[in-house]
C-alpha cells in the first residue's frame, strides 16, 4: 500500500509504516508541501491510496465520494512521536480493510 503522510505527521512515522510493509512519503518529501487539502487530495490520489492524517477536521473539510484515495486519521494526544507511534498497530490493521473513497479513523477519540 502506498501512503503520503500529511503535514502535520512527524515525518520519521514514515519509517514506522515503511517497516510494516508500506510505501510511504511524506507530504513535503512529494513536493506538495504548503497545499490545501482539496487540491493535496487531487495530487495524492494520482500516486498513493491512503492519507495518513492526524487532522480531526479533515472529515468535516473534505468530500471524498468519487475519490480513489481514503483518509486515514489517527487520534492521539499530539503529533509527538511517541503519541502516534502507541497508535500505529491499530493503523497498520485499519489500513488492510480501507477502502477508496472513505474515511477511517483509529486512536484513543476513534
Amino acid at each position: 500500500m502506498k501512503l503520503p503522510l500529511d503535514e502535520c505527521v512527524p515525518r520519521k512515522i514514515k519509517f514506522l509504516f515503511a517497516a510494516a510493509g508500506m510505501v510511504c512519503e511524506t507530504v513535503g518529501g512529494a513536493g506538495w508541501s504548503g497545499k490545501e487539502n482539496g487540491e493535496l487530495l487531487s495530487l495524492a490520489e494520482q500516486q498513493y491510496e491512503v492519507l495518513v492524517t492526524i487532522d480531526k477536521n479533515i472529515r468535516h473539510q473534505q468530500n471524498l465520494a468519487g475519490r480513489k484515495i481514503s483518509i486515514l486519521i489517527i487520534h492521539t494526544a499530539s503529533n509527538d512521536y511517541e503519541d502516534i507511534r502507541e497508535h500505529l498497530p491499530a493503523a497498520v490493521q485499519a489500513l488492510k480493510s480501507i477502502r477508496p473513497g472513505q474515511f477511517m479513523e483509529v486512536g484513543s477519540a476513534a
